[in-house]
């Protein structure tokens, strides 16, 4: 495929590359946002997908080929911070990274999932005095609950595995229930911090409907789908809706001002995705 000349995107070997890691990495519309935030600002960077296992060879290849940064995503935000020369306040205390920036060969690592989380929840509802259930207990699930106790609000973690739920729960000081044991009542915020729902197993569920109530504020961080399985229920349900979307957008403007040093394009970024997202129904 040509390149598009208008797009301000001309590759060359000043060009800055970034990219996320994970696995899966297929489903992610990174690359859409920040290419789309590249070119509207005229920034010569390029942003890729790179799905791996493989941590520790990921971070070498990104310290000997000058990589401007990454995002990461499942499974590595917490096993990354072993490999970084430096972490941020806020990434060290959560005990989860999902940014990283290579700064003359220091790796130097950021947590940009708990603002953007937070700030989404906000805008719909009150956090403080709330009582949270966090399904799921991975960086993502990390970076949030501290963010809602930071907030005032009470979590509990609900976990497939208790050994990782209940050492989560210990971490925020915070209430655990094994997920076959949630039943959804005295919960007044649910969170999905897991992969459940992503494209491409789009009909599956973290939890079944019925433990929905009408009076739940009902997130669910997976963006691609837009409306989730889990979202679609909850809605049916009568429940107020958060998608991934905004959260999404938040760490992203987080990451590329890292990166860049620029204000980030929040229109712009927004308008990528959202474009992407609608090509894909």
């Amino acid at each position: 495929m040509p390149i598009d000349e208008t797009a301000g995107l001309f590759p060359d070997a000043d060009t800055r590359v970034f990219g996320v890691i994970g696995d899966p990495v297929s489903h992610s519309l990174s690359p859409v946002m920040h290419n789309a935030a590249f070119a509207q600002i005229g920034y010569n960077g390029a942003y890729a997908a790179f799905g791996t296992r493989d941590l520790a060879g990921a971070i070498r290849g990104v310290r000997a080929l000058g990589i401007g940064g990454l995002s990461v995503t499942i499974p590595h935000k917490e096993a990354v911070m072993a490999h970084l020369d430096e972490l941020d306040r806020l990434a060290a205390e959560i005990g989860a990274v999902n940014t990283v920036v290579n700064l003359d060969g220091r790796l130097l690592g950021y947590n940009s999932d708990c603002t953007g989380a937070i700030s989404a929840l906000s805008r719909k509802t009150r956090v403080r005095g709330k009582r949270a259930a966090l399904l799921g207990s991975g960086g993502g699930a990390r970076a949030i609950g501290f963010g809602l106790r930071a907030e005032g609000a009470s979590v509990t973690v609900v976990n497939r595995t208790p050994e990782r739920g209940e050492r989560l729960a210990r971490d925020l000081n915070a209430d655990f229930i094994p997920l076959n044991d949630f039943n959804g009542k005295n919960v007044d915020i649910l969170i999905n911090t897991t992969s459940v729902g992503m494209t491409p197993d789009v009909d599956a569920v973290p939890v079944p409907a019925s433990v929905l109530e009408p009076e739940m504020v009902v997130m669910d961080i997976v963006y691609n789908p837009l409306k989730t399985a889990f979202l679609k229920a909850a809605a049916r349900k009568g429940c107020m809706i958060i998608d991934g979307l905004a959260m999404f957008i938040g760490q992203g403007a987080f990451q590329f001002e890292l990166w860049t040093g620029k204000k980030a394009p929040l229109e712009i970024m927004e308008g990528a995705v959202r474009e992407a997202l609608q090509s894909r129904i």
